[in-house]
Order: structure tokens, then C-alpha cells, then sequence
């Protein structure tokens, strides 16, 4: 097998050099791996398919970590030959969403920021293999990134081995985007040194004991990258209520005329959300974040925003194929960070991030549900929206009023799983209207989120449920009936009408 010396510049580790095959043998039954990836974005895919195959003749368990979520070469396939005993920290995949609800799989739900200094402290246990993606490696063994950092400089640093799949269908252009620091554990921790969006403070690579590189697997295999719907009505009504939010706090001297960092949530709500300050009067914007999606490079492009920060670079296909081609001008614009340090709520607060993440329900009194349907099947997971709002300068949710073509509500009386308590949540947006509830009580918040996110087939309910809730409860400080609130998704129909 040839490969480019730019690639590989290391000369002895040529003799790593190996099939997929071959390096999925170094993987033992019982073993946790942990890989790059962070959303479908610079993941390893030919280990994990050869792993997949290797299970279908014999008995195979892993512990599997990752960024965040990954391309299906690696969850779906893995978790459709039954290869995964325990799964974290975050996933999207239809395949280890349904061995999770069925109890095939073991999912532990965690803070995105979390994860990579639990793995440091030894609270996971061992990281037997990492598997990283790489565009090259260099001569004194470090790993140039592809498209996502993730958790992958903690990995490196914690694994027994290493695996490196060197994508030569990664652009070489991507070296010098990525900004990898890892702190010190705690006494020695010092302050992390982001005053700025733009400021560097780390390596282009992650640092990587040449001794520890056990394979290297050459591949061209690219992204499975995931289609971003048009923005539709709902979402541009959303996105205009914020811009209307927004402006009102420039004007009232709460923000300055070129905002503050933003963050936004993954998926098509939050990216349409995004792409609709396209068309604002802002100017000068910052993003410091996780997933960089099509609507950055829409704001890049145009001049709205002047830098991106971020963990990885998820597009759709198109918005992939304007990245590679335009990667000159991103790669002096898109900082790439360990999610350690995206994700850290330490600069998070410094920075003053206004944080805009989607839900799947709210309540009347603000909580938020972002992970469980009905309160008990997983959805994706909480991913980074707890390590934002819980440190932003404002805290944003959003969601449709309703799902499911109108027939559930998504303002409900009390949520079936919290994710985000009332006291971190500062607004909250539909297509109906935005909720300001900074300073507000829970039984004031409770008519505001009513009257102005809930959609007007659920509204009357709604204020019924709370005015009965009051009479109830005495007027106590949180008003619920508790056995109302919880079966109301059972008993009301699309109009609101019980059952």
C-alpha cells in the first residue's frame, strides 16, 4: 500500500501499515474504544466495518465512546452485528437508538463537556483503543484532525493504542484549522486562556507517542453527512421572533450592536434558526460552539460573521462540497477545538455565549425535555445544550408548538423527563411567540409560556389545567395536579378535548 509522505511523515510507521482487517483484530472482546467523530463528522469507518464483519463468526463485546454522535459505518454498523455492550456519550443513529430502547444496549447520558475529563480522571475506566481519524500524521507522531476533534486529544492521551485511519479524502488544507489544548487535572488546573473567540492557544495536532500507534489504516472514505431540510414556515417564524428578541436587547443596551458569541444546537431547526440572521441587521457576529453547520458558511460567506469556533464542521452534502471548494477562505475563519474546550463552561461564561438550543417539549413553569419520548425512550441524548445554557449569557430554547402534524403539544403541564430545570432557562421561542421569563415566578412564566409559545388548539387547555392546578394546590408556588400533568399526552387529542 502507497501513501503520500505528506500524509504519513513518519517513515517508520509504514511498517503499521495494515488492512481494516487486520487492525480490527487488535480489538478484544471486552475492550473500550474510544474514536474520533463529533456529529457524522471525521469519524473512523473502515475498523469499525471490519469489526462489524468480524462479529458475524465470532462472540464480540466493546464499551464504544465517541465524541458525540457518529456516521453509520461505525454506530449503525456496530450496533446492528450486536458489537456494543455500552454506548456514550451521545447518538442520533436509528439503529443504536432502537438496541438502546429495546435493552440491548447500555446508553449512559452525559454532559458533552463532562466526558473527556471523567476519562481523564479514571472515572470510565481504561481506554484499551482509540481510533482516530487523521488528514496526516507528523514526524514526531502527532495527528493531524479531520473534520471533528471531539474527544480525541483524551483518547490519544489515555489509550493503551492507538489506530489511525489516514483519510486521503480529507483535504491536507484542513491542517492548521484545529486548536487542541488539553488541561491538567485538578490541583494543577490553570485557567483556560480564551478571552476571545478567535484567540489559539494550543497545537495544530494532538500530541501522540509514536510507540503507542499500533496500526494505520489508509482510507478515502468520506463523511456520511446528513441532509439539512429547507427552512420552512415554522422555522422562519421562530427565527424572526429571535432577531425581533434580540433587537430588542441591543436597543435596551442588554447586548452590544454586534451581539455576542452565539451558540446553536445540531439539526435542521437550529440551522434554519441560524440562517436567519442572514437577513438581519447584525453585523460583526462571533460563534462559539459545537457544530458548525451550512448556516455558518451562509454567514461566513456573506460577511455577517467574522469567526467560527466550534468542534466540528457538520454540513450537509452540498454545504460539504462548498467547504473543500472554499477551504482557503473557512480555514482562516473556523477554529476547531477539543469539545473540552468548546463545550468548557468556564469560557462559556467568560465569552458571555448567548446559547440558542432546540427542545422536545417544555412546560407551563419552563422546564425542558430534550432527550425522552413519553419520559422513557431516548431519543439522541442532553449532548452539549446543558454544558450552554447553564452558563450562557442568555439561555434560549426553541421548538415548534406542536408535533406530529398538530396532533401532540409541545408546551405541555409538566414535562416527562427533565433535562434543563426552570432555573436555566431563560427564554423560550415557537413559531406562536417568545417567552422572556428572566425574573419572573413560576406562576407568572406559566402564563407567559401560554400565551405566547402555546398554539392556539392547546391554549385553552392549558390555562384550564393551570387554573385548576391553582385552585388545587391552594395557589402554591409550582400549581400541578400531578396525576393531570403526567397523563396528559395520553389523554388529550389533537383540539385539546379530553379523551
Amino acid at each position: 500500500m502507497i501513501v503520500s509522505s505528506e500524509r504519513l511523515r513518519l517513515k517508520k510507521l509504514e511498517s503499521k501499515i495494515m488492512t481494516a482487517e487486520e487492525a480490527a483484530s487488535l480489538i478484544e472482546d471486552g475492550m473500550t474504544v474510544g474514536t474520533s467523530g463529533f456529529t457524522p463528522s471525521g469519524y473512523p469507518k473502515e475498523v469499525p466495518l471490519a469489526l462489524a464483519k468480524r462479529a458475524e463468526k465470532e462472540n464480540l463485546k466493546i464499551n464504544l465512546y465517541t465524541g458525540a454522535s457518529v456516521g453509520d459505518e461505525l454506530d449503525g454498523a456496530l450496533a446492528r452485528a450486536g458489537v456494543i455492550a455500552k454506548r456514550m456519550p451521545y447518538q442520533t443513529n436509528d439503529s443504536i437508538r432502537n438496541s438502546i430502547n429495546s435493552g440491548k444496549i447500555e446508553f449512559v447520558d452525559i454532559h458533552l463537556s463532562h466526558m473527556p475529563q471523567m476519562v481523564r480522571y479514571g472515572f470510565l475506566g481504561k481506554i484499551d483503543v482509540a481510533i482516530i481519524e487523521a488528514v496526516a500524521i507528523r514526524k514526531d507522531g502527532g495527528i493531524v484532525p479531520a473534520t471533528s476533534v471531539g474527544n480525541s486529544p483524551v483518547f490519544v492521551q489515555m489509550a493503551e493504542k492507538v489506530i489511525i485511519e489516514l483519510n486521503e479524502s480529507q483535504p491536507l488544507e484542513l491542517e492548521g484549522m484545529h486548536d487542541i489544548y488539553i488541561p491538567k487535572n485538578p490541583p494543577y488546573r490553570k485557567p483556560i486562556p480564551i478571552t476571545r473567540t478567535d484567540k489559539r492557544i494550543g497545537t495544530t495536532y494532538i500530541p501522540c507517542d509514536p510507540q503507542k500507534i499500533a496500526a494505520v489504516v489508509l482510507t478515502n472514505r468520506r463523511d456520511s453527512v446528513r441532509p439539512l431540510a429547507p427552512v420552512d414556515e415554522t422555522s422562519k417564524k421562530i427565527s424572526e421572533h429571535l432577531i425581533e428578541f434580540l433587537e430588542n436587547e441591543v436597543k435596551h443596551g442588554r447586548l452590544p450592536k454586534t451581539l455576542l458569541p452565539l451558540q446553536s444546537g445540531v439539526g435542521n431547526i437550529a440551522n434554519a434558526v441560524l440562517r436567519g440572521l442572514v437577513d438581519s441587521p447584525f453585523e460583526g457576529l462571533e460563534f462559539y460552539s459545537e457544530v458548525i453547520q451550512d448556516a455558518v458558511f451562509d454567514l461566513l460567506d456573506c460577511g455577517k460573521m467574522t469567526v467560527a469556533s466550534g468542534t466540528s464542521v457538520t454540513p450537509s452534502e452540498e454545504g460539504l462540497e462548498r467547504f473543500y471548494k472554499n477551504i482557503d477562505f473557512y480555514r482562516n475563519k473556523i477554529i476547531l477545538r477539543p469539545q473540552e474546550i468548546s463545550n468548557n463552561p468556564e469560557v462559556i461564561r467568560r465569552l458571555g455565549v448567548i446559547a440558542m438550543n432546540t427542545a422536545i417539549e417544555i412546560d407551563i413553569y419552563g422546564h425542558v425535555n430534550s432527550t425522552h419520548i413519553m419520559g422513557t425512550k431516548m431519543m439522541n441524548g442532553i449532548g452539549g445544550s446543558g454544558d450552554f445554557i447553564r452558563n450562557a449569557y442568555i439561555s434560549i430554547f426553541a421548538t415548534p408548538s406542536t408535533a406530529k402534524n398538530g396532533a401532540i403539544s409541545c408546551i405541555v403541564p409538566m414535562v416527562s423527563h427533565v433535562d434543563h430545570t426552570e432555573h436555566d432557562v431563560m427564554v423560550v421561542v415557537t413559531e406562536q411567540g417568545l417567552a422572556d421569563l428572566r425574573g419572573l415566578s413560576p406562576k407568572e412564566r406559566a402564563k407567559e409560556i401560554i400565551q405566547k409559545c402555546a398554539h392556539p388548539d392547546y391554549r385553552d387547555a392549558l390555562m384550564e389545567y393551570y387554573k385548576k392546578a391553582i385552585d388545587f394546590s391552594g395557589s402554591a408556588h409550582t400549581p400541578h395536579i400531578l396525576e393531570e400533568a403526567l397523563s396528559w399526552h395520553i389523554n388529550y387529542s389533537k383540539k385539546g378535548r379530553m379523551i
